[in-house]
């Protein structure tokens, strides 16, 4: 079986969640006017540029990055969301790893797109030699279509990586290849755009090694100890040890191992070139015997991906249009436009004499009484005819807060005075209702990563 073509498979899959990571993450950092539209002669372009067209100057009002500003805020300040102290994490693993930023960055990503990947590995740094983990990106990750929260039905998981040739020579010279095979395995130049994320080509400077780890099945040998009462399973290869073991056993007239053969099903971990070729591979080295990936994909209804964000993309835009509406209305709108009739302009006056004069607070204008008719001079001063504008975008923002969930007390907002601290506690946790599942979730992503940590 090609296990780097069943990597690159499940890296396609997943090419519509990470176009939606990028609309989202746009949105988030302030980049709200790049939508793709067509005009109504038929051109494609962006909202912004749409909007330039017509005399307009793009305004955004991003509502998005405060929300996103204050559910990490309340996040990172709630007791209630500390690190568990109950979960076999060792204290300088938790110092080691940073976990408190290491996890409010990775909240940061779960709101934006929905995903949280962080990869654990017991290996050897400049920090150390221990339990390492590392925020994964999803431009970078890798995984089967799966239906289950929980991740038991993934198959086939892993990630890109970009290392230095130095760096990848130290990983992987004298496994599979000597260090002369895999320094000319990669050329001099194995770079490409840093604009986009593709499958086989690295960032300018760095080598790709494609990380693939597929769930096999395994021939095993079943194996319980009556002396013991013991029960565990060796692979086939340790199978004839345990007859040697057995014989023994019997020659001193004790009970001899029970065995039987069986199949199971076992993590391997595969590293590939872009080219195809194998750079190392073993079995899960983990006392969990799983892979390394802690993985939480958001709500993952028949296999979907949907972030807080993407919620309130719809009510951003219509807040920045009727705010760059607004500011359109406003622009045009006359603002001390002055009629002069021509019959009372005072011969010995310029017309720039009269303006100056006209805008002096002690200023005396002569002027002559028409021949016909009392035309005076009259200044106009326009409203701008943003009323309406002004209570609709008023309601945007209101309904932005009831979608998002985040209003009120959440924002650090109290409503007045004299509010007691239980009740403005009351409030917080009414508030964070609609906020709970989202929460809750990324908890339980943070005790199933807890786990591998203590077992790894």
């Amino acid at each position: 079986m090609n296990y780097l073509n069943l990597a690159h498979e499940a890296w396609l899959s997943g090419g519509r969640m990470r176009e939606n990571r990028q609309r989202c993450k746009r949105f988030a950092y302030g980049r709200q006017w790049d939508e793709p539209m067509r005009s109504p002669d038929g051109r494609i372009m962006t909202e912004g540029d749409y909007a330039a067209l017509n005399g307009q100057r793009p305004m955004s009002n991003n509502l998005i990055r405060q929300m996103v500003k204050n559910l990490i805020g309340y996040f990172r300040s709630s007791d209630d969301y500390k690190l568990p102290a109950d979960d076999g994490l060792s204290p300088q693993a938790i110092i080691d790893n940073q976990l408190d930023e290491l996890d409010s960055r990775l909240l940061e990503e779960f709101l934006i797109s929905g995903c949280a990947i962080q990869r654990v590995t017991v290996e050897k740094r400049l920090g150390g030699t221990g339990v390492w983990v590392d925020n994964v990106s999803p431009d970078r990750f890798f995984v089967n279509p799966h239906t289950d929260p929980r991740g038991g039905d993934i198959e086939v998981v892993g990630m890109l990586h970009d290392m230095g040739r130095h760096e990848m020579m130290a990983r992987f010279g004298g496994k599979k290849l000597s260090a002369d095979e895999l320094w000319h395995l990669y050329g001099i130049d194995q770079g490409g755009s840093l604009s986009e994320t593709d499958f086989y080509t690295p960032q300018p400077g760095k080598c790709r090694v494609i990380e693939v780890w597929t769930l096999e099945a395994r021939s095993a040998t079943r194996c319980f100890d009556p002396e013991t009462r013991r029960l565990f399973m060796v692979g086939r290869s340790e199978a004839q040890a345990l007859k040697g073991i057995s014989s023994m056993r019997k020659a001193k007239g004790l009970q001899a191992l029970r065995t039987n053969d069986c199949r199971t099903l076992r993590w391997h971990c595969r590293y590939y070139a872009p080219s195809g070729v194998l750079l190392d591979e073993m079995d899960s080295p983990y006392r969990h015997q799983l892979h390394p990936f802690a993985v939480k994909l958001y709500p993952l209804t028949d296999g979907e991906v949907h972030s807080c964000v993407e919620d309130v993309i719809d009510q951003q835009r219509y807040v920045n249009r009727l705010v760059t509406l607004m500011d359109h209305i406003l622009s045009v709108s006359a603002k001390g436009v002055l009629l002069y009739p021509l019959d009372a302009k005072p011969d010995d006056m310029t017309w720039d004499e009269i303006a100056e004069t006209w805008s002096d607070c002690r200023g005396i204008l002569p002027y002559r009484i028409p021949l016909y008719g009392n035309a005076m001079p009259q200044q106009i001063m326009s409203p701008g005819g943003s009323a309406g504008a002004s209570e609709l975008l008023k309601l945007q923002m209101d309904m932005f807060k009831q979608i998002s969930g985040v209003h009120g007390p959440l924002q650090g907002q109290m409503s007045g005075s004299a509010m007691s601290a239980s009740l403005f506690d009351a409030q917080t946790r009414n508030a964070r209702v609609a906020l709970h599942d989202i929460f809750e979730t990324f908890q339980s992503f943070r005790r199933s990563r807890n786990r591998l940590m203590a077992t790894a």
